[in-house]
C-alpha cells in the first residue's frame, strides 16, 4: 500500500473566508500536514507563495485584489521565476461548467466543489502527489495536460498539434518522492 507523508508537504490555502481556510487547516491538520500556511486574498496569496514555496495552493475562485484565477495564471506563467509546476486545487462554491472550463484553461490542476467532504479533499491531495500531470507547453497555454485519457483514434479540430510540448519537471518528481513511502 503506498503512504502519502502529509508531514513534509508545505500546503498554501488561500481564501478571504477565514472559516472556510480553518475548515480546511483542520482537514490537512488531520492528515498529518503540519506546514500550513493562508492567506485572505490573492496578492497576499501570491507573496506568501513566493516566501514559503509550498508544495500544492488550495485556492478559492472568488476573492479581493485577483481571484483564484488570477492567481493561477501568474503563477503558471513559464518565465516568473517561481514554480509555475506547483499542483494548484481549484475549492470554490462555483460549479457552473463554463467556471471549470475557465479554470482548467487558467492552469487548475484538481477543482473541487464546496461545501467539501475530508475524502474529497484527500483524494484531490492524492492526485497531485501520486499522479502529476503532464505538464503542457504550447503558443496559448502552459499547465497540467487538460485531457484526463488520451485517444490515438482521435483526428478532430482540437486534436493536439505536433509543435505542442510535454514538459516534465524535476520538482514533479521529487514532490513525490519525498512524500510516498
Amino acid at each position: 500500500m503506498i503512504r502519502v507523508d502529509f508531514a513534509k508537504l508545505r500546503i498554501l490555502v488561500v481564501d478571504d473566508n477565514a472559516h472556510m481556510r480553518r475548515i480546511v487547516r483542520t482537514l490537512l491538520h488531520g492528515y498529518g500536514s503540519r506546514e500550513v500556511y493562508e492567506a485572505e486574498d490573492g496578492a497576499a496569496g501570491l507573496e506568501m507563495f513566493t516566501t514559503h514555496l509550498p508544495d500544492i495552493i488550495i485556492v478559492d475562485w472568488a476573492m479581493p485584489i485577483f481571484d483564484g484565477v488570477e492567481l493561477t495564471r501568474m503563477i503558471r506563467r513559464p518565465d516568473s521565476g517561481m514554480n509555475p509546476y506547483v499542483p494548484i486545487i481549484m475549492l470554490t462554491g462555483h460549479s457552473e461548467k463554463s467556471r471549470v472550463i475557465r479554470a482548467r484553461d487558467a492552469g487548475v490542476t484538481e477543482f473541487l466543489c464546496k461545501p467539501i467532504s475530508a475524502k474529497a479533499l484527500h483524494q484531490r491531495l492524492l492526485n497531485c502527489v501520486l499522479n502529476p500531470r503532464p505538464f503542457i507547453k504550447t503558443r496559448d497555454y502552459f499547465g497540467p495536460d487538460r485531457r484526463r485519457s488520451t485517444s490515438n483514434t482521435y483526428s478532430g479540430p482540437e486534436r493536439r498539434s505536433k509543435n505542442d510540448a510535454y514538459v516534465q519537471d524535476a520538482a514533479q518528481l521529487r514532490l513525490r518522492e519525498s512524500v510516498v513511502s
